[in-house]
């Protein structure tokens, strides 16, 4: 897992990229980052709209380009389009639950080392990776 991105590094990941730090963008940054949940771009807008009243969603969405574009982000795409973010650029499992739609990484060391086989076996170099495994999580197991 890599370590949390500081305001300072948000900032001038912003502004390198040609980007004015605003306290929206920050907010925003901040919270798609440190998020474990894979957040949807409605989900971060209405956790940053309590903080910052005047955020629009269209900078929501501008801002996780930016990030998505600077390589701090995964766009992950689901069925019926729904969009997901995941700052863990690490190789890992999304464990997808199909009942409550909440998304858990398997952080496994097998993971990261059959990336790194395969990937020298196939002589490739990845610049990302994604394994989804669908099924129902324990939570939505003990409902039933």
């Amino acid at each position: 897992m890599q370590p949390p991105k500081t305001e300072t590094t948000i900032i001038q990941a912003l502004r390198s990229k040609g980007y004015k730090a605003t306290p929206q963008r920050i907010a925003i940054c901040k919270t798609a980052l440190a998020s474990r949940e894979h957040p949807s771009p409605q989900k971060i807008y209405t956790e940053i709209k309590k903080t910052n009243p005047t955020v629009s969603l269209a900078t929501v969405y501008s801002t996780l380009g930016i990030l998505k574009e600077g390589g701090l982000i995964q766009e992950l795409n689901f069925p019926q389009g729904q969009t997901r973010y995941d700052p863990n650029l690490e190789p890992h499992i999304n464990l997808v639950c199909t009942n409550c739609g909440k998304i858990f990484d398997l952080d496994d060391p097998t993971a990261r080392e059959l990336v790194k086989r395969v990937a020298a076996k196939a002589e490739f170099t990845p610049t990302a990776q994604r394994v989804d495994v669908y099924g129902v999580c324990k939570h939505c197991n003990h409902k039933t």
